[in-house]
């Protein structure tokens, strides 16, 4: 499976945000990558560049490449609803990112890599597949033999679990349900998706 393995915190500097989660490098330099970094005057970036840059930070922070992007714009725009917001709904849907919001994983690449390494259950039986599209009701688990691995118990025990209104965890069980499909408003990522649905429009 095809995924970014570059420099992550060249990227977080580029966009200026934590893309791939906490970054003490972000933190002390927060500024572009590169020879002059801060002192480099840039142009004024154009529409399509500022379209163009929104996308990519999406694309970097939910871990995917551009066909499975553009598969799964082209299905949120096949929706009824909003397209942008169907957009991240369908991000927000995938076992990888559920998998991470849980806090079984500290990252959304440590959460596919789980997924992949089929330590996670979806209402019992073993899924391997990151993209794995939840449905309400679902309930995501730690495999029973898994639940004892370091990494994901000190993920666990670590995590700063923000409590979201379309997630339910149990400690107990090492596993939550997917309640429901978030709504835009639910959704805790500072995302222009209109910029998106724009640029794909063009």
């Amino acid at each position: 499976m095809a995924r970014y393995i570059g420099p992550k915190s060249r990227i977080a500097r580029k966009f200026g945000e934590p893309v791939y989660g906490p970054d003490k490098y972000l933190d002390r330099k927060n500024f572009p990558p590169g020879q002059h970094g801060i002192n480099k005057k840039r142009k004024k970036t154009s529409e399509y560049g500022v379209q163009l840059r929104e996308k990519q930070k999406v694309k970097y922070t939910y871990g995917i490449l551009e066909r499975q992007f553009r598969n799964t714009f082209e299905k949120a725009s096949a929706s009824k609803g909003v397209t942008g917001e169907e957009l991240l709904k369908l991000l927000e849907s995938r076992l990888d990112n559920v998998v991470y919001r849980f806090g079984i994983a500290l990252t959304r690449a440590s959460a596919r890599q789980l997924v992949s390494h089929r330590h996670i259950t979806v209402n019992g039986n073993v899924v391997n597949i990151p993209s794995y599209q939840l449905s309400p009701g679902d309930i995501v688990g730690v495999r029973e033999k898994s639940k004892s691995l370091e990494r994901i118990t000190e993920s666990l025990a670590t995590r700063k679990y923000s409590r979201l209104p379309w997630l339910e965890w149990d400690d107990a069980q090492m596993a939550g349900k997917f309640m429901t499909v978030p709504e835009r408003s639910d959704i805790p990522e500072d995302i222009k998706e209109q910029l998106i649905v724009e640029l794909y429009s063009k």
